[in-house]
């Protein structure tokens, strides 16, 4: 059974179709990218396989259970978790209290335990902390986790939201554009991250990214979309050397 499958997945806004009839499917353990042109459709799938928007039509399965009406703040709890084309992290709150608050949904202590602070209380908040410092050192950033997060750099903090996107736990990790804005130590770093999530984790990850280099280094599969559709799909050699990708997207980056 496919880890996660997609069957004539569509959304439309009004009289727009943004993502038409997309059929996909991830294996477990594999590092699945999603590339097209801006404005091709891929952050609007993403946000339908998370349930930030409803689909109009088709079909999502992930894990074995059908996920297409399910509610947005389940998908943690089933083991989905993603970064945001644009930051979406506490800029107040020092880096390791923004790891924390990812593995919220990992705790089970009630209110009343919380409050006196005991017994399953105490244990779950020093397997959270003891979690985090975890995270902290696989991101290579125990020297920012006391800072506030709005003083980092912007490669700083998008490692921080990838950090509380590990925090969930997740079966399948959501990469929306992960390395845009960084510089190319950054972006490579990025790249290791994701290796590793695989190679030592069985983590499966979903990205969407404009960098064909990491794209085309640590992807097992690719998915090209273009006005809403799935023009190609495969491994990244032979998307490489689609005439109508080229046409659509490499080309043009090839150029550049």
């Amino acid at each position: 059974m496919s880890f996660l499958k997609l069957e004539g997945v569509t959304k439309r806004f009004g009289g727009l179709t943004a993502v038409s009839e997309i059929d996909m499917t991830v294996e477990r353990g594999q590092i699945y990218s999603l590339i097209g042109p801006n404005g091709a459709g891929k952050t609007t799938l993403f946000n339908l396989i998370s349930s930030v928007l409803p689909v109009s039509a088709g079909r999502i399965t992930f894990d074995g259970q059908d996920i297409t009406r399910t509610p947005t703040h389940a998908m943690a709890k089933l083991g989905m978790a993603r970064t945001f084309q644009n930051l979406a992290v506490f800029k107040h709150e020092s880096v390791v209290n923004n790891i924390l608050t990812g593995l919220h949904s990992r705790l089970r202590t009630d209110p009343l335990s919380a409050a006196v602070f005991w017994g399953r209380a105490r244990r779950e908040e020093l397997w959270a902390r003891e979690r985090a410092e975890e995270i902290i050192d696989f991101l290579e950033i125990e020297d920012l986790r006391d800072l506030p997060v709005g003083t980092l750099s912007y490669g700083q903090q998008k490692r921080v939201e990838l950090g509380r996107a590990l925090a969930v736990e997740p079966k399948l990790l959501l990469l929306d554009e992960m390395v845009s804005g960084m510089n190319q130590e950054e972006r490579e770093d990025i790249g290791r991250f994701v290796l590793d999530l695989k190679e030592e984790l069985g983590m499966t990850v979903l990205m969407v990214e404009h960098d064909m280099g990491i794209v085309m280094d640590i992807s097992d599969r690719v998915c090209v979309m273009h006005h809403g559709a799935k023009i190609a799909e495969g491994t990244p050699a032979e998307v490489s050397a689609d005439p109508e990708v080229i046409e659509a997207y490499l080309g043009g980056s090839r150029a550049a």
